[in-house]
């Protein structure tokens, strides 16, 4: 009986450290997940470089900004929408986005982006490779 309960104990033991080896690996893993894309709501880079593609985008007054967010990853100017809602919402044009055409370039930041639709940056002011 003794030897029983001993091997009952050193496999109760085992079991415990794997699941806690366990449970370390996915928080590890998921806390670098989390980490990523928090640095990337205030760093994401433009999707490309260099003079990027112009698309003119149409933004009605109705529109959420998922919605918008979803429009701009169609058109193909942001990486994921989910992250420019985010960006968004931590920004300082979330309530000054207006209706309206817009043309946007995909050598512009999330941020950016917002500012032209915003009115903050004007067509004249748009940096070279946007127009």
């Amino acid at each position: 009986m003794k030897l029983k309960d001993s091997i009952g104990s050193v496999l109760d033991l085992c079991v415990k450290i794997v699941l806690v080896i366990v449970a370390i690996y996915f928080i590890h893993k998921y806390a670098l997940i989390c980490y990523d894309y928090g640095y990337r709501v205030f760093n994401e880079p433009p999707l490309t470089t260099g003079t990027g593609r112009v698309v003119t985008v149409s933004v009605a007054e109705d529109m959420s900004p998922v919605e918008i967010g979803e429009l701009l990853e169609e058109k193909k100017l942001v990486a994921d929408a989910k992250l420019f809602v985010l960006q968004y919402y931590c920004s300082e044009y979330k309530d000054d986005v207006k209706p309206g055409v817009f043309r946007l370039s995909s050598s512009m930041t999330g941020e950016e982006m917002m500012a032209v639709m915003a009115g903050v940056v004007t067509e004249e002011e748009e940096p070279e490779e946007a127009r």
